[in-house]
C-alpha cells in the first residue's frame, strides 16, 4: 500500500468520522440545547448559529470523502468488481452514502425553513403550524445522518478487514489470556 493510498483512506474516515460526529452531537447535544430557550425565535437563533458554524466544517468534509471514495474505488476497482463480498459492500455503501447525502439535505433545508417560520410564528398562524411540522420532521431526521454515517464506518471496518493477510491476534480465540 502506497503512502498516496493510505493518505487517501486516511482522509476517506476523518471525513466520514467529522460528518457522523457533527450530526450526532446536533442530535445529541445542539439541537436539544437549543430546545431550552425562552421564545421559538430564541431556540430557532440558538440552533441556526451553531449550524452555521458547523455547516462549512461540515460541507468540506463531505465534500472530500466523496472526492476520497472515488479515489478508492479508482484503486481497488479490480477487486471491488471481481470479488463479490467488496462488489456488496461497495453496494450497500454508496447506496448510504447516498442516504446520508439526501438526510444531511432534508436536515439544512428543513433546519432553514423552521428557522423562518420561527421567525414568522409570532403573528401568523400559519407560520405557527408549518414550525411545529418542520420541528416534528426534524426531531427523527436529526438522527438520519448519524445512522447512515454511521454504517459507512461500519461497511469501511468490514472493507478494511477483507484485505488484511494473516489472522490478526483477535481472530485467534486461545491466543488471547482471558480466553484460555
Amino acid at each position: 500500500m502506497t503512502a498516496y493510498s493510505t493518505s487517501v483512506r486516511a482522509l476517506h474516515l476523518v471525513t466520514n468520522a467529522a460528518w457522523f460526529g457533527g450530526s450526532l452531537m446536533g442530535a445529541v447535544g445542539l439541537n436539544p440545547a437549543a430546545r431550552e430557550g425562552d421564545t421559538p425565535r430564541e431556540r430557532s437563533e440558538v440552533a441556526e448559529t451553531g449550524w452555521t458554524k458547523w455547516g462549512p466544517v461540515q460541507g468540506a468534509a463531505i465534500g472530500l470523502h466523496l472526492l476520497s471514495g472515488l479515489a478508492i474505488v479508482a484503486d481497488n476497482r479490480q477487486r471491488t468488481l471481481n470479488h463479490r463480498p467488496t462488489t456488496i459492500a461497495v453496494v450497500l455503501k454508496t447506496t448510504l452514502t447516498g442516504a446520508a447525502l439526501a438526510a444531511s439535505g432534508a436536515a439544512y433545508l428543513s433546519g432553514a425553513k423552521l428557522g423562518e417560520a420561527n421567525e414568522q410564528a409570532g403573528e401568523n398562524p400559519v407560520a405557527r403550524r408549518q414550525a411545529r411540522e418542520l420541528s416534528q420532521r426534524l426531531r427523527w431526521l436529526q438522527w438520519a445522518t448519524p445512522v447512515t454515517t454511521g454504517g459507512i464506518l461500519i461497511l469501511d471496518a468490514y472493507l478494511g478487514e477483507q484485505q488484511r493477510g494473516v489472522a490478526g491476534l483477535l481472530d485467534r480465540p486461545g491466543s488471547l489470556p482471558w480466553r484460555r
